[in-house]
């Protein structure tokens, strides 16, 4: 078994965030806190990578928003690194691209304070391949890329680990938590984003629905697909101080909306599952 060391780089990442984070100008809001003058709640910043969350976004502020007295400016990023960063530091109100322990692995390591408003929708992660129909068939010696990230990284073993192929300690975060490999895979770690180029130069790729999706990579097209009631749902991220904000209250609402439900239903087809209260 191959395992890839990647302390040092793991390191370097939580100072450059912890710079970010120290070296950002200190806001509470990227927008105007007060309520404008006509009893409308005002503009929203959220930050969001393209898909899902920015067209969900996107549907919510062409369909449900203005009704609601709410205008959302959706604000893109493309990758996991700058979203959090921006919120700290009040670029953004609020951010949409993370699970919970996404966060509160940010939070320990930048010194940050961000929040979780609520789980929102579940972006299911699966293993593609251009070779191979069924994780089963993966051979001795396979060759599996997976995320550089803890938490993703640690998504990634636990699917293999409920499959049988592999064995972990109770939270793998690192290819050191494997503790069985009978099969004697050799782990590639990539970084998130560029894990659907990864498939057709592996026997098999750990990706998430964030990059699969504009890949082409569908539900249909997995060979192992991670159980509906994976705990590792997107949520919707603010501050201390806008926790409480109606802004965010309403977009809390408007997102678990029925209407944004069936909307995330019919575009992706069950690889977004979306959430309720």
């Amino acid at each position: 078994m191959r395992f890839t060391s990647r302390n040092a780089r793991l390191a370097g990442a939580a100072v450059a965030v912890v710079l970010t984070v120290g070296l950002s100008a200190c806001s509470s809001s990227a927008s105007d806190d007060a309520a404008p003058a006509d009893g409308t709640l005002g503009t929203l910043k959220v930050g969001a990578l393209a898909t899902p969350a920015g067209e969900i976004l996107d549907f919510i502020s062409d369909n449900l928003a203005e009704e609601a007295g709410l205008t959302i400016e959706f604000v893109p990023f493309t990758d996991y690194s700058t979203p959090n960063p921006a919120l700290s530091d009040g670029s953004i109100d609020a951010n949409l691209f993370q699970n919970s322990t996404f966060l509160e692995t940010y939070n320990s390591a930048a010194g940050g304070s961000l929040v979780s408003v609520g789980d929102i929708y579940l972006p299911s992660a699966a293993f593609y391949s251009d070779e191979l129909t069924d994780i089963d068939d993966l051979a001795d010696g396979a060759r599996i890329a997976i995320p550089n990230d803890p938490t993703n990284e640690g998504r990634a073993l636990k699917i293999l680990a409920s499959a049988g192929l592999i064995e972990t300690t109770d939270e793998p975060t690192t290819l050191t938590d494997i503790t069985k490999n009978p099969k004697d895979f050799n782990f590639d770690e990539i970084d998130n984003a560029t894990l659907p180029q990864a498939v057709a130069d592996v026997d098999a790729a750990f990706v998430t629905a964030t990059f699969a999706l504009p890949a082409g990579l569908t539900l249909d097209s997995a060979i192992l697909v991670e159980d509906a009631d994976s705990p590792y749902a997107n949520i919707l991220a603010t501050t201390e101080e806008l926790e409480s904000d109606p802004r965010i209250s309403k977009l809390h609402e408007l997102l678990l909306s029925a209407e944004t439900q069936d909307f995330i239903n019919e575009t992706w087809g069950g690889l977004i599952l979306p959430l309720s209260e």
